[in-house]
């Protein structure tokens, strides 16, 4: 990865696209050092929760007769988790049904020759824990880092001239950047740890030790598959070395079709708001926003050889896979920046199906 950012460094300054996500990525000439770092990526907590509650998750098995919704949402976190560490994502851990997680269990079915209904069963919890019996919920202090952030206060999504202002698209808060780093949502990091003060150091939370953001091997090939919003990566051998949810296009403005490639990665990247360019927003001027997971395009950029497009992420990690994209493919900023550490220059992209999604 190293040759491919440092051969292939983008400017900080990029025109928006066709895409009407996100800018082009322009190849900076060669021997150019990238000067953006990428993201960091912080190693799981490795403390079993010890909470009551903690515990009853990391032990919770499949009950169809169960009553209790927190049985239902306890086994739900420990296959949502474990999907995650098995990189094949269910998008965020939340702890509820839906098609996100269908399309991740059917996935792992699928790799484990298991009837592919896409259901939550005692069956497919074995086959998980047999695979990964780590703890799915651990013990994680609040540290100064944390508090400290930085913050960027919560702007408007289409309030691009407010977001041009801004330094830096940081997190809002101590809650979203936690929520972020164990690939959780939200609310289900409040609700895992009522009455707790997340903006005191030292304060004990219970998280879910999600997946390390990082894959076994080189991505050779990417499948992009537009009816069912999904993102598989293979290797050179063909091998499926991860599954994502995607938000990918709309009928209002569809992705591309066909076979293309990756051209570079840019880690950080900033997004140019261009009126001349777009179907949406207010402003009349051009404007530069600068980089952070709050970002219009989130924190990673994976350039494609077919003109203004890209996979990248989304400061909205709950809406993958649930709303439109114009055009570009959107992950979780933890899913994408997973894809972008393993890409191969040259990588194969193959978009396949046809948008169902209204733009």
């Amino acid at each position: 990865m190293t040759g491919l950012v440092s051969r292939f460094a983008l400017v900080a300054a990029l025109a928006l696209s066709a895409c009407d996500d996100k800018p082009p990525a322009k190849p900076a000439p060669a021997n150019t050092v990238q000067k953006t770092p990428a993201p960091t990526v912080s190693a799981p907590p490795v403390s079993a929760a010890s909470s009551p509650v903690g515990q009853a998750i990391n032990a919770a098995a499949f009950d169809p007769a169960a009553t209790d919704p927190r049985a239902r949402r306890d086994v739900l976190i420990r296959v949502q988790t474990l999907l995650d560490r098995a990189h094949f994502s269910p998008g965020v851990i939340d702890g509820r049904d839906g098609g996100n997680l269908k399309l991740a269990i059917q996935a792992f079915q699928k790799a484990q020759d298991m009837t592919m209904d896409g259901e939550v069963s005692q069956a497919l919890v074995n086959a998980l824990v047999a695979a990964d019996n780590g703890p799915v919920m651990v013990d994680y202090t609040i540290t100064a880092a944390d508090v400290a952030g930085p913050f960027t206060p919560p702007i408007p999504k289409d309030d691009y001239e407010a977001m041009a202002r801004e330094p830096a698209m940081n997190h809002h808060d101590i809650v979203e950047m936690l929520a972020e780093r164990f690939h959780m949502d939200e609310a289900l990091l409040r609700e895992l740890n009522p009455g707790v003060n997340f903006n005191q150091v030292g304060a004990a939370i219970m998280v879910t030790a999600a997946g390390a953001d990082r894959l076994e091997a080189k991505v050779d090939r990417i499948e992009i598959d537009k009816a069912l919003g999904q993102v598989r990566a293979f290797d050179e051998a063909g091998v499926e070395l991860a599954v994502y949810p995607a938000t990918v296009g709309s009928t209002e403005r569809p992705a591309p079709s066909g076979e293309w490639a990756v051209r570079t990665l840019a880690p950080r990247p900033t997004y140019t708001y261009d009126p001349s360019r777009l179907t949406f927003g207010k402003p009349n001027t051009k404007l530069t926003i600068q980089a952070g997971p709050n970002n219009p395009v989130g924190s990673t950029w994976i350039d494609l050889t077919k003109d203004t497009y890209g996979i990248h992420g989304t400061p909205d990690p709950k809406l993958v896979n649930k709303r439109a994209s114009h055009g570009c493919v959107r992950l979780t900023n933890w899913d994408a920046a997973e894809l972008g550490s393993a890409v191969k220059k040259g990588a194969k992209v193959i978009f396949m199906g046809v948008e169902a999604r209204p733009g």
